[in-house]
């Protein structure tokens, strides 16, 4: 079931419009990004915190696909000029946070216009302000659409897990990033790892790889260890944390909303 969000009932939480944005990218897809972005709207939520998840994967989105949801509207019909941002968040019960959809199955949102673009991160940016955290789950890569709704956030997490490809392409996006803001506050997210000693050493090779050419040093933002739950939550279109909430990776993905509870 999916309730309509009251946004009447939506005020003003900070004078700063982007204190609380937060960025989740990946340099490619397959590193569970989408669903990170997913179980950590729902931790923050847990913790007493109002948050937004909002699928800015233009083109290819899935959060409601795997919550299994069936929205009314989404960025499809805000940026037909049926309804508006505000108009497009939805409730989702089970998790108690609020998430605007993209449209999956087309390519067309990829490529609207950069006037559009922009007006739709203005959107979103007086909108957070009803929250504590916006989630953005951005698309894979370093497109146009993806470093433009990352550049206004606060903080960028880039997920990423232990193959070569992940590590290299995870890289790329944060080069990109740190050269379009070099004072960008990126923090590494290493998923699927085996075990917190090998998520450490994924971590150790991006942090070295940065630190020798880019010359800065992102944050461990957290490690997320391999947990056979995760797919099982997937296929049955839920969050972890409500169909397991004490497994290991559920554990780790509070560990990871508590860190940002307290530095941001």
């Amino acid at each position: 079931m999916i309730v309509p969000l009251d946004l009447r009932q939506t005020a003003p939480n900070s004078a700063n419009q982007r204190t609380n944005l937060l960025a989740v990218a990946s340099g490619k897809g397959g590193v569970g990004k989408t669903w990170f972005s997913i179980t950590l709207s729902h931790a923050l939520t847990l913790a007493g915190r109002k948050a937004l998840l909002f699928d800015g994967d233009l083109g290819l989105a899935n959060v409601d696909v795997q919550l299994g949801m069936m929205p009314h509207r989404d960025l499809g019909t805000v940026l037909a000029g049926q309804t508006t941002l505000a108009e497009a968040a939805t409730r989702y019960p089970a998790g108690g946070f609020d998430i605007i959809a993209g449209r999956s199955g087309t390519g067309s949102l990829a490529q609207i216009p950069p006037s559009k673009l922009a007006a739709l991160r203005n959107d979103l940016a007086l909108l957070s302000n009803g929250y504590d955290f916006v989630i953005m789950d951005m698309g894979a890569g370093i497109e146009r659409t993806v470093r433009s709704f990352a550049t206004q956030a606060r903080a960028c997490i880039v997920v990423t897990t232990d193959e070569p490809t992940a590590i290299t392409d995870a890289y790329a996006f944060i080069k990109v990033t740190a050269m379009e803001r070099p004072n960008a506050d990126l923090r590494i997210v290493v998923n699927m790892a085996s075990s917190i000693r090998e998520g450490e050493r994924t971590y150790g090779i991006l942090l070295k790889a940065c630190r020798e050419f880019l010359k800065i040093e992102p944050e461990l933002g957290g490690i997320i260890r391999r947990d056979q739950h995760v797919r099982e939550a997937i296929r049955k279109q839920s969050s972890l944390l409500t169909r397991y909430p004490n497994t290991e990776a559920a554990q780790d993905i509070q560990a990871i909303a508590q860190r940002l509870i307290e530095t941001f």
